[in-house]
């Protein structure tokens, strides 16, 4: 009883920002640091903190290019920056391809100013419009889309974010594409 501890506990140094924070007489998480940046609000889910993937494919299904945002994104935002992450895509002889033909979204991605974009790249934009009523034929085409998204969240990491840094995730994201593409050369996916 007499004797002190060898080594005495030093205080916690002071090497980044409160967490917690008070407002309105309790204590909340301070939403700017929570979880890194590219989250946000999840519309669907109570707004907890959350990611969203985008992606856009070939017509098989191939991921051609992701991006990663906060989840309270909305999808039109990220339309352009998708077509223009398109790398060029070689096969026939002569200069690679860098733009679709024709690009095909459902009804979030309807947007006047998005169309004229897109006609002024020279894609043919078919995407549904709002308003309009259901059955136009682009679920026949979208579900490329869906089950490569399916694909890709079949990887736990990806499927529920981990990490804090955005860059990481993005990379993860890379590596579950280049795994997609693989796999669907390899034909193991069915």
């Amino acid at each position: 009883m007499g004797r002190h501890p060898p080594h005495v506990a030093q205080p916690a140094t002071r090497s980044r920002q409160d967490r917690l924070v008070t407002c309105r007489g309790r204590q909340c998480v301070s939403p700017c640091g929570f979880w890194g940046a590219k989250t946000g609000p999840n519309p669907t889910d109570r707004r907890k903190n959350g990611s969203k993937h985008h992606i856009i494919t070939d017509a098989n299904g191939i991921p051609l290019a992701a991006r990663l945002t906060g989840a309270n994104r909305h999808d039109v935002t990220q339309l352009l920056p998708l077509v223009d992450a398109i790398p060029p895509i070689s096969g026939q002889p002569g200069r690679p391809r860098r733009r679709p033909d024709r690009v095909q979204g459902d009804r979030a991605y309807h947007s006047e100013p998005h169309r004229a974009a897109l006609e002024q790249r020279g894609i043919e934009p078919v995407l549904a419009r709002r308003g309009a009523e259901h059955g136009s034929g682009l679920g026949v085409f979208r579900w490329v889309v869906e089950r490569t998204l399916s694909w890709l969240h079949q990887f736990r990491r990806l499927r529920i974010r981990y990490e804090r840094r955005a860059d990481i995730h993005e990379a993860f994201m890379t590596i579950g594409c280049i795994l997609v593409c693989s796999r669907a050369l390899q034909g193991t996916f069915c």
